[in-house]
């Protein structure tokens, strides 16, 4: 079993050697954890992981390995998945069922309820009114509502929640993803603008061959400053919720980046920018950098990235406290409009297929807000990006 854990790690691509593997044994057969599963997922990531910045990659691994054991071990287990059976009991309505629900505005929903939580006593299910699973209310998880909060649902499915009441935990884009082909190299390379600067003392070939040429044939060495990377790049990402169906692609463009662009900044958020955006997504409940630095720390030459599917709820945009996470004071559109007046050289990267775009209302704001500067993660969506950053 143990074995089947060492590979597990080692195909995640952990630099998990035999020695430290070793020493996992070791310390398992001294007791220096309690035998359960809490002890051994803490011991098993002090004794094989060696770099912080892999401990998102190690809990992927061991939640792979563990629910394999488990699956493995339990005889009582059932012959249907029980996500199966809780889904069973959603209710299904019909075309015309759907469309007698009620949608209610942003101020009605979130007034009714205030009202729900002072009134509920017990839990419900299948209802139209109170909070629960399986109805039509506008409240709760696994139902059909037009319109409404998802609360307790770990997963959207119809992605029509104006707002979503849950602590989730977010994963930060990986920056050392192989790149399946060189191209989003080559395109992102053409922001790339090189000034010389300094003192002359690089040699300029074709300068010197031309100067020898024109003295006849001696030598006539010429000189000129060295060459710099100029380009500095603001990026702000996207992560969690639909993002999460474009992961790879963002780790590609991500990992390009950070390998093309001397001068790169980034930060995250979610769904739209607030207030706060953070470096780490592990703690980005007490580790934030407010918005308004970024106004003030980086001045107009710096080219501002966003990277995002721009696919939410309208209200998350346009109203206070319209975040899925938390109350903000001010609406996001406010925020984005604050970002693109001070970084006139702008671009929101879209992974969203292009064709889908007519059909969110919230990506068709997004695109106003950053002056119809959006493309899609193509590369040719990439190849008009860097020309819109150089202008």
């Amino acid at each position: 079993m143990l074995i089947d854990f060492l590979l597990t790690l080692r195909q995640a691509r952990l630099p998990v050697s035999v020695r430290e593997y070793l020493t996992l044994l070791d310390g398992l057969r001294q007791g220096v954890v309690p035998l359960d599963v809490d002890g051994f997922y803490q011991w098993g990531r002090l004794a094989l992981v060696k770099d912080e910045a892999l401990y998102d990659r190690y809990d992927q691994a061991f939640g792979q390995w563990w629910r394999g054991v488990q699956a493995a071990t339990d005889p009582a287990r059932p012959g249907l998945p029980e996500d199966w059976l809780r889904r069973g009991l959603e209710r299904l309505l019909s075309a015309e069922e759907r469309a007698q629900l009620q949608a209610l505005d942003w101020d009605t929903l979130m007034r009714t309820l205030a009202e729900r939580l002072a009134e509920q006593r017990e839990r419900h299910e299948g209802g139209s009114k109170w909070i629960g699973t399986g109805g039509s209310s506008p409240f709760g998880a696994f139902g059909e509502n037009p319109r409404g909060i998802r609360i307790g649902q770990p997963t959207g499915r119809k992605r029509s929640a104006v707002k979503v009441w849950d602590e989730r935990a977010f994963q930060d884009y990986a920056d050392d993803v192989e790149l399946d082909t060189r191209q989003i190299k080559v395109a992102l390379r053409r922001l790339r603008r090189f000034a010389r600067q300094g003192e002359a003392t690089e040699l300029d070939l074709d300068g010197t061959l031309h100067a020898t040429a024109a003295n006849a044939g001696l030598l006539d060495l010429r000189l000129r400053p060295e060459r710099r990377n100029q380009v500095k790049v603001l990026l702000l990402m996207d992560v969690g919720g639909t993002m999460d169906d474009h992961v790879q692609r963002v780790q590609e463009l991500f990992s390009a980046a950070r390998s093309e662009f001397k001068h790169l900044e980034f930060f995250y958020f979610h769904n739209c920018v607030y207030e706060r955006v953070w470096k780490d997504n592990r703690r980005r409940r007490t580790e934030t950098t407010p918005t308004a630095d970024l106004l003030h720390r980086y001045n107009r030459d710096w080219r501002l990235v966003f990277v995002g599917d721009a696919t939410m709820s309208p209200y998350e945009i346009l109203q206070p406290g319209g975040s899925v996470e938390h109350h903000n004071p001010e609406p996001g559109a406010r925020w984005i409009e604050r970002l693109t007046e001070t970084f006139p050289r702008h671009v929101w990267i879209n992974p969203e297929p292009q064709a889908l775009w007519a059909y969110r209302q919230s990506v068709t704001l997004v695109r106003q807000m950053v002056h119809e500067r959006m493309v899609p993660l193509t590369l040719s969506g990439l190849d008009q990006a860097m020309r819109l950053l150089g202008r």
